[in-house]
């Protein structure tokens, strides 16, 4: 993952995929990018299993706060 997309990701985790089965899964950590006209809408974006970055609603996810060397370890994974 680049810095700059780095910087501004926060991670989530999902705890709902209805309708979104094939791109989100239940209990797995993604990355959220800052959007703040999709916030304004209800929405959050994530990058789901297809690696790139969609619009899913934010009551699908939840904050996830971690450790820096997990949170650092994660985003490298990603």
């Amino acid at each position: 993952m680049r810095k700059a997309k780095a910087a501004s990701a926060r991670l989530v985790i999902c705890v709902e995929n209805k309708g979104y089965s094939v791109s989100l899964e239940k209990r797995k950590i993604y990355v959220a990018l800052a959007d703040h006209q999709a916030a304004k809408h209800g929405h959050v974006r994530v990058i789901d299993e297809s690696g790139e970055d969609y619009l899913y609603p934010k009551q699908f996810f939840l904050p996830v706060t971690l450790p820096q060397s997990i949170r650092k370890a994660v985003l490298k994974a990603a």
